[in-house]
């Protein structure tokens, strides 16, 4: 009996990548930027006077090394991958840079998943597997298998795919 595969997104879904930034900016603009004031936006969004922050913070060294694991993520993924064949796509080609550091990021965070399971990718249609879980709906809409919105305060709005908020709904979904 073949298992069913599971593709898993790493920032915003595995990783605190927004917490992350949203800290930076705020240290270095001293400026108060929370997770409610996005109301359904991205952070770039929210500082359009500082459109190129964004990105320098995201080629800084070490800055995918220190992202924090969402909460309950590493619980639920070493049981995900007891009944699952679990991968992680993540969209690396955003940021080119962050190849190595996220590699490391997952061996550290995630060491029971098989590094031959990482797919660092730009468009996810190409991974094939028959759910993947993103905050993004972006990449959602162009995966061919059944698409779960992770919920991120970027997609609050977006009602077109089954939606888990958190690594608890993910379990209750996948291992009822």
């Amino acid at each position: 009996m073949t298992r069913e595969s599971i593709a898993i997104d790493m920032d915003e879904v595995l990783a605190d990548t927004l917490g992350a930034m949203m800290n930076t900016v705020n240290e270095r603009l001293n400026l108060g930027i929370t997770y409610g004031m996005l109301d359904g936006q991205k952070l770039k969004h929210v500082i359009p006077e500082h459109d190129g922050l964004l990105p320098e913070i995201l080629r800084e060294p070490g800055f995918f090394l220190n992202l924090d694991v969402m909460d309950n993520a590493q619980e639920v993924v070493r049981e995900l991958n007891e009944h699952y064949d679990v991968y992680i796509a993540t969209a690396a080609m955003d940021v080119p840079t962050s190849f190595r550091e996220k590699y490391e990021w997952l061996r550290t965070y995630f060491p029971f998943l098989d590094p031959q399971h990482f797919v660092f990718c730009g468009r996810k249609n190409i991974v094939k597997a028959d759910y993947l879980i993103d905050d993004n709906p972006r990449q959602l809409e162009i995966f061919e298998g059944k698409p779960i919105m992770f919920t991120a305060p970027h997609n609050a709005s977006e009602d077109r795919f089954t939606r888990v908020s958190g690594w608890k709904d993910v379990a209750e979904y996948f291992l009822k």
